[in-house]
């Protein structure tokens, strides 16, 4: 069965940085298009971060809010799927989930939690002003 398991979160000064992984397993990770979603209290599950890989190549893409400030990578061989984010705001305090569809899919898909098929637990960022 498949499981993803995030690590990483915590408690940051604005400005700071932090990064977050995703261990995953019982996939075939290369086949899928992996991503980070955040959820602040009150507020919809949105889109942070996708990486995909395909044909031996792999890529991103971001939401306008986090770019510049935010780098997805994964590593095939670790099934591992990292968040550096750097410049940390305020608003940018959410739960952060882990999710995992099998590829491919269009890039405009891969923003709509809708389309992922496994979720992480969830890992807190709270950033402090």
């Amino acid at each position: 069965q498949v499981q993803l398991v995030e690590s990483g979160g915590g408690v940051v000064q604005a400005g700071g940085s932090l990064r977050l992984s995703c261990a995953a397993s019982g996939l075939t990770f290369s086949n899928y298009v992996m991503a980070w979603f955040r959820q602040a209290p009150g507020k919809e599950r949105e889109f942070v971060a996708a990486s995909a890989w395909s044909w031996g190549l792999g890529s991103t893409h971001y939401a306008d809010s986090v770019k510049g400030r935010f780098t997805i990578s994964r590593d095939n061989t670790k099934n591992t799927v990292n968040l550096q984010m750097n410049s940390l705001k305020p608003e940018d305090t959410a739960v952060y989930y882990c999710a995992a569809v099998r590829g491919p899919i269009t890039i405009a898909r891969r923003s709509d939690p809708k389309e992922y098929n496994y979720w992480g637990q969830g890992t807190l960022v709270t950033v402090s002003s």
